[in-house]
């Protein structure tokens, strides 16, 4: 069995296609096909508060190209959903139905909650006991939950986001309620292990040294977003074989990462490979198991 996932996000479309494996009583996903497209819709809605013609075009394109995808991998089952960016627009509902006539791919705009719910639900998996600060990245927003002993104890959606601070757009004031609330939420008595999700952070995580197979250190982060920061986007790009679109969003990033774990006195990040896509995964799974 085959099943998908498509994440529409403010910086880039992704599909997943993974394979459905049994082995005794586990279940497990593995990844056949993946694409990532940035379609940079966040551009257009922190801009101008809703997605171009231009825009939308390529993104019914994207969405005809991830059908025949699904169609060739004879797909039993996926779901598409769009965040941050599609959401906020003025024109998400109309533009979802066009792209819904054309192509057959009904895109589902999930709000705040929804999104860091599905991504906690594959997280979650990669816990241990104790505190632990999840931290989502994306382009438009920000997800916080605060796990104790792998039980989800506050959340909470911020609109500062990797596009959004390239842009300029971050919501008034949202650095300071960011801060605030994990002051609020965080239990400063007890050790706390950040983790991260998201484009920006797997890729920084590539170039970091490792304290871990899959965790690094807030200082270790932190030289390595300076480093970045001391080339131009052009030597980004052709030094340090960043993709365009991750070469400009990776600084503010890491920025969000970095201030998030100092605020919450975190040391530590794990980086599990996770995140909305394999959420969508196991959500589309257990819908066809019922």
């Amino acid at each position: 069995m085959k099943i998908a996932a498509i994440d529409i996000g403010s910086n880039a479309a992704r599909l997943q296609i993974s394979s459905v494996l049994h082995d005794g009583g586990y279940t497990s996903f593995k990844k056949v096909e993946y694409v990532r497209f940035p379609l940079r819709l966040g551009h257009d809605v922190f801009n101008f508060g809703s997605i171009t013609p231009e825009s939308e075009a390529r993104t019914v394109k994207l969405m005809q190209c991830y059908k025949l995808l699904l169609e060739l991998h004879e797909v039993e089952g996926y779901m598409a959903c769009a965040t941050s960016a599609m959401r906020e627009c003025t024109n998400g509902p109309e533009i979802v139905e066009r792209i819904a006539a054309s192509t057959g791919i009904q895109i589902h705009i999930i709000d705040g909650t929804r999104e860091a719910q599905l991504i906690n639900n594959v997280v979650v998996q990669a816990l241990e006991d104790g505190q632990y600060l999840h931290i989502d990245v994306g382009g438009g927003s920000t997800e916080l939950n605060i796990y104790f002993n792998r039980q989800k104890i506050a959340t909470k959606s911020f609109k500062i986001g990797s596009v959004r601070l390239l842009e300029g757009k971050e919501s008034k004031g949202a650095w300071g309620k960011m801060e605030q609330w994990i002051e609020d939420n965080v239990d400063s008595l007890e050790p706390i292990v950040a983790v991260g999700t998201g484009g920006n952070i797997s890729k920084l995580f590539n170039l970091v040294s490792k304290t871990a197979d899959n965790a690094t250190s807030l200082s270790e982060l932190k030289r390595m977003r300076d480093y970045i920061a001391s080339f131009s986007q052009e030597e980004r790009v052709n030094k340090l074989r960043l993709n365009a679109d991750r070469a400009d969003v990776i600084i503010p990033a890491a920025d969000i990462y970095t201030s998030v774990m100092r605020w919450a006195g975190a040391d530590k990040i794990l980086v599990p490979d996770l995140g909305l896509k394999d959420g969508i995964i196991q959500l589309v799974y257990e819908k066809l198991k019922k």
